[in-house]
C-alpha cells in the first residue's frame, strides 16, 4: 500500500469470525479499483473489569486500529455482528472516542458504509445497520448503502439489504458466507471505493 494514495478503512468487529470474512471480501472489491487501497483493522473486545489489559497485537486477525487510521482515510467501511439490534461494544466504545475528528470536522464530506451479520434472519439486520449509520452522520460522513443494480438484494435468502451488506451466521454461528453475500460485499467495497476517490478529488479542490 502506497503512503501517498488514498485508502479506504476497513474496521470491524468479529467474534466468530463472519464479519471478519465479510470484511475481507470489501477489501477485494475496494482493491479491485485502480487508485485506491484498503487498511484492514479490527478492534479489541470490551472487558468487563477495568484491570484487563488487551495484548496491543492480536493474536490472530487485523491490527487494533488507531485514531489516525480514521482520521487519514478516504472512505470508511464498518462492519459488526449485532447485538439486540445494535452494533457491538467494542465497535461503539471506538467510535465513542472519536470526538476529536468531529470536533474538527476531519471525516467531513467522506464516504462511508456498513455491514453486518446475525444468527437469525431477523435477528437485526437492518436495525444494526440503522443504528450504525447515525454516529456516521454526526461525523459528517457520507452513507452508501447498496443499490438494487445489485442482483443479490433480490436473489438472497439469507443477507443482503439496501442499507448495507449482510450475512446470516445461524444460532451456531457455523453458516458460511455465501456466494451471495460476498459478492454484495465486494460490490458494496467497489461502490466505496469510487465514491471515495470522487469526493476525495472535490476535497482537493477546495
Amino acid at each position: 500500500m502506497s503512503a501517498s494514495r488514498p485508502y479506504i478503512l476497513v474496521l470491524y468487529y468479529s467474534r466468530s469470525g463472519a464479519t471478519r470474512t465479510m470484511a475481507e471480501q470489501m477489501v477485494a472489491g475496494v482493491e479491485s479499483i485502480a487508485g485506491i487501497d484498503a487498511r484492514l483493522r479490527t478492534v479489541p473486545p470490551v472487558s468487563t473489569t477495568c484491570e484487563a489489559v488487551d495484548p496491543e497485537i492480536p493474536a490472530e486477525g487485523a491490527v487494533y486500529a488507531t485514531l489516525d487510521d480514521l482520521r487519514h482515510c478516504a472512505g470508511l467501511a464498518l462492519g459488526s455482528p449485532t447485538r439486540f439490534g445494535n452494533m457491538a461494544a467494542p465497535l461503539k466504545h471506538y467510535l465513542d472516542g472519536t470526538s476529536e475528528l468531529w470536533i474538527n470536522g476531519a471525516l467531513i464530506d467522506k464516504p462511508a458504509t456498513a455491514f453486518t451479520s446475525t444468527a437469525s434472519l431477523h435477528g437485526g439486520q437492518e436495525a444494526t445497520l440503522l443504528t450504525m449509520l447515525v454516529p456516521l452522520l454526526h461525523l459528517g460522513m457520507v452513507y452508501a448503502g447498496v443499490p438494487y443494480s445489485e442482483s443479490g438484494l433480490t436473489e438472497t435468502t439469507s443477507g443482503g439489504t439496501p442499507y448495507g451488506t449482510s450475512h446470516l451466521a445461524g444460532t451456531a454461528s457455523d453458516r458460511s458466507v455465501d456466494d451471495i453475500e460476498r459478492t454484495l460485499a465486494r460490490a458494496q467495497g467497489k461502490r466505496l471505493a469510487r465514491l471515495a476517490l470522487a469526493l476525495h478529488a472535490l476535497r482537493e479542490e477546495k
